[in-house]
This record gives C-alpha cells, sequence and structure tokens, in this order.
C-alpha cells in the first residue's frame, strides 16, 4: 500500500516545490488561524503556524503523513505579510530598500498514527538593494506579487530587487525549506530518489 502525503497548504507555490521531488501528494486546505500572539518572535510564530496547519490536516487524515509550512519576513522589527494588494506591496518593498529583511520559513511533518512530528525552521537573511521609485512600481506592476509574504517572487523577477540572499537553503524563500524536507520524507520512507512512481 503507498504511503500517502498530504501537503497541509493552497499555496500553488509550495504544491510546485513538493512536486519537484517526484514524490506522489494531495493537497488539503489546512483552515487554521494565521494571526500572531502577542510577544511571540518571527521563528516562533512560522513554527506554531506551520505545526498547526499539519496538526488540522492530520487529525482529519491520521494514517498520511502531513507537511505543513509558515514563513514570517521580519524588517526592521515589522513584520512583512502577504500584501494583498499594489499599494501594501509598494509599501513593504519601500520599506525593504536597502534593508536585511530575515524570512523565517518554518515546516512540520507530523503521521497521527505513529506520534511522529518532525519540524525545522530556516532562517534566510536578504539584502535588498537601495531601490528607486520607479523600480518598485515597475517590479509590483509586471509581477503582482501580492499573495508573497515580503512583495516579491525570488523564483522570478524578485531577484532583481537583491544584493544577496544568505541562507543554508535557499528554497525556503520561495515557502519549502526542500533540503530538510527531502530529509524528512526520507525519514518517513518517501525517499524522492527510491520512490518508484506507478
Amino acid at each position: 500500500m503507498r504511503t500517502l502525503l498530504i501537503l497541509a497548504s493552497t499555496s500553488p507555490y509550495r504544491a510546485a516545490q513538493l512536486a519537484r521531488l517526484g514524490v506522489d501528494f494531495r493537497v488539503e486546505a489546512p483552515g487554521v488561524d494565521e494571526a500572531a500572539l502577542t510577544g511571540e518572535s518571527s521563528g516562533e510564530q512560522a513554527l506554531r503556524l506551520a505545526d498547526a496547519k499539519a496538526a488540522a490536516v492530520s487529525a482529519r487524515f491520521p494514517q498520511a503523513w502531513v507537511l505543513g509550512s509558515d514563513q514570517v519576513a521580519l524588517c526592521n522589527g515589522h513584520v512583512h505579510g502577504k500584501p494583498g494588494d499594489a499599494v501594501s506591496c509598494i509599501r513593504q518593498l519601500q520599506a525593504s530598500s536597502g534593508q536585511r529583511v530575515v524570512f523565517h520559513t518554518a515546516a512540520v511533518v507530523r503521521h497521527e498514527d505513529s506520534g511522529t512530528t518532525l519540524e525545522h525552521v530556516d532562517r534566510t537573511t536578504v539584502r535588498f538593494r537601495e531601490l528607486g521609485e520607479a523600480e518598485i512600481t515597475a517590479y509590483v506592476q509586471r509581477e503582482r506579487p501580492y499573495d508573497c509574504a515580503g512583495g516579491f517572487r525570488c523564483e522570478g523577477l524578485g531577484i532583481a530587487l537583491f544584493d544577496a540572499i544568505e541562507s543554508s537553503d535557499p528554497t525556503a524563500l520561495v515557502g519549502l525549506p526542500m533540503i530538510w524536507v527531502a530529509g524528512a520524507l526520507r525519514t518517513a520512507g518517501l525517499d524522492p530518489l527510491k520512490i518508484v512512481q506507478s
């Protein structure tokens, strides 16, 4: 019997990342409240929400391995979430111009029936160039990254906004720390290099 893997996310970016490994999975919406808690650090928030997403889906599918993830961006002490529209996106990028923005990307793999929980938080620092108003406006108009924490897509044109990315796993910036995820899947018996797809 094939081991079931579920991605507890509706993010098309995370689904595309996971699909790169060639492991069969399906997607389920976790439906959790993503509000921050008072006094919570950005890393703690990302891990708590990743675990909450995995736990919500694991409760519905206790025999499956469930992967939950969350990402929180921090710029000068302010959290940059998904901007939602052009005005907010431009405002976020203006604030990030010339700054170091830290992204905490958490991933949790849970298996309810066995009581197994694996967790990880990646820290990635993005050094933004000094950005002109025209550059920011042009970028936002072209890519419309309204559903991305920090207001950019590093896998697209957003890479032109940076001086550097500092991370042990640059894939985490997209939404999933894939080096860790691949290792967690090996632990779960879902080794991408050994599974033969039907």
